[in-house]
């Protein structure tokens, strides 16, 4: 493909990925008072009777906006992923791109496993840190700040969660090794701190170890899942076959 085709090629891929995301999002803006008020649930133990408040008339309306455009990543990942796979398939050989099923199947579940962990764990977690350290205050917590920090720490780690599925098929396609991972791995864990602060929505060490404990871990995960299932790349003996 010439470098022309390939930028058609992507703006055809984007299309259908902003599509599907639209989608989505209309699905989801129905629904958005019920998704705040679940995406709030985990935080209501530690706020007692005090609600949370907004400053801006035009506030609710456009939090409202977020709030579905949040869902629509979760609820248009496989169209979002499939995409993608096939913008970059056409370079791979043809026994590789039959991977298309499995990578759309295990990114998005690995996408909302890490969007699940940062729901459940992470965002309860932060809050109670740093609810406890203003205990001497009384909180008037902003809706947009809350849902911004949120949606952060959810989308940060269904990303970070990806990082088995790329290891897996980047240990099938022959570009990495558990030998190489492995020698790796003191680099590996000070990029994962550089990464966990860059993403991290506050500068509290709890909250960047919630983003680098698991990366940690999966990054050991990728070690195991490269070593099980990694194998050398070669090319097809018949050139034709590319």
């Amino acid at each position: 493909m010439s470098f022309l085709e390939h930028l058609e090629e992507l703006r055809k891929r984007l299309l259908r990925a902003i599509l599907a995301v639209g989608i989505a999002f209309a699905v989801s803006l129905t629904y958005a008072r019920r998704i705040l008020d679940f995406l709030f649930r985990p935080l209501k133990p530690y706020l007692g009777n005090t609600q949370p408040v907004y400053l801006e008339i035009t506030e609710p309306f456009l939090l409202y906006m977020k709030v579905a455009f949040l869902a629509a990543l979760f609820l248009a990942a496989p169209v979002v992923l499939y995409q993608l796979w096939a913008f970059i398939s056409p370079g791979l050989y043809p026994r590789e791109r039959r991977y298309a099923l499995p990578f759309v199947f295990f990114a998005t579940v690995f996408f909302l496993a890490g969007g699940a962990f940062g729901y459940y764990i992470g965002f309860p977690s932060a809050c109670k840190f740093l609810l406890g350290v203003a205990q001497d205050f009384q909180p008037a917590l902003r809706i947009s700040s809350l849902f911004g920090f949120e949606s952060k720490l959810i989308v940060g780690m269904g990303l970070v969660f990806e990082l088995p599925t790329v290891v897996y098929f980047l240990a099938r396609l022959g570009l990495v090794t558990s030998s190489f991972l492995w020698r790796n791995f003191q680099y590996a864990i000070l990029v994962i701190f550089i990464v966990a602060a860059v993403i991290t929505p506050t500068p509290d060490m709890v909250t960047q170890c919630l983003f680098a404990a698991p990366m940690i871990l999966l990054y050991a995960v990728g070690i195991l899942v490269a070593h099980l299932f990694g194998r050398p790349r070669t090319a097809p003996a018949d050139p034709d076959a590319r």
